[in-house]
């Protein structure tokens, strides 16, 4: 069938539309009007020729005992139990997505790789919002994964993880704990004052945050950093702190910076 587009591209984006990426999504992505898309998908229906996506999607760890990436899907499983999501789109396939701040450049092209190595042959995208980026990954085995899915917001829902991602967190506490603190985290310095020979003299000192308004994920926040023997302590009935210089520093190597 020829297009004006080179088939590559037509490929492309038919295999994105197959993995339920948003025609809007898909069109900005592929530089073409969102008729486009939705022009080359009916032709392909109607005329019964195989579509862009002629290799057979990834087999599921959970359903089909593939392999899992398990370091890469702590950190994944930190993120989204932070910022992340998942909804439903077409022919039952659903989507991760992930919101960071734009400011972080290299935490967004890392969340990219680490999509892609939890779904081997997986094609993440991007999508700008104002002052944020969406990052996401279609798959019909995301409910799998994380079965953590459900309606609503998930502070007003129960959160516990199933034993075998207890196993995967046990053994990966530091990228779980790099993905709840660099999603709802953050770095700060503070500041604080004392008497020293009776002159008042400022102190500054860093500590690290992690602001969540759903109990369990803070007992999760909190389960992990015991693994690691990192101390804390719950500033707020939302906050939980690592203050001490030592367990900063600890963190500060374990999960590197938010940057």
């Amino acid at each position: 069938m020829p297009h004006v587009r080179p088939q590559s591209v037509v490929d492309s984006a038919l295999r994105c539309s197959d993995e339920g990426m948003r025609d809007a999504d898909n069109a900005a992505k592929h530089g073409v009007a969102v008729k486009t898309i939705r022009r080359w998908r009916r032709l392909y229906q109607r005329r019964g020729i195989v579509r862009g996506q002629t290799h057979l999607a990834p087999p599921c760890p959970r359903c089909d005992g593939a392999e899992l990436d398990a370091e890469a899907y702590a950190e994944i499983l930190g993120w989204y139990l932070g910022d992340g999501h998942i909804s439903e789109g077409r022919r039952s396939v659903f989507n991760l997505h992930i919101v960071n701040d734009r400011k972080y450049p290299d935490i967004n092209q890392r969340l990219i790789t680490l999509m892609a190595r939890v779904k081997p042959g997986g094609h993440p995208h991007t999508r700008l919002v104002p002052g944020a980026v969406i990052t996401t990954i279609s798959w019909k085995h995301l409910p799998c994964l994380f079965p953590q899915l459900g309606p609503g917001r998930k502070h007003e829902r129960r959160i516990v993880l199933e034993e075998w991602q207890q196993e995967i967190v046990t053994a990966h506490p530091g990228p779980f704990l790099r993905g709840l603190f660099h999603s709802d985290g953050c770095r700060v310095n503070n500041w604080a004052t004392r008497m020293v020979a009776g002159q008042k003299k400022r102190y500054e000192y860093a500590r690290w945050q992690f602001v969540n308004h759903s109990d369990d994920i803070r007992d999760l926040c909190t389960w992990a950093l015991d693994l690691v023997e990192i101390p804390w302590r719950q500033s707020s009935w939302k906050t939980i702190s690592v203050s001490r210089r030592d367990a900063v520093a600890a963190l500060d190597a374990l999960i590197g910076p938010k940057s």
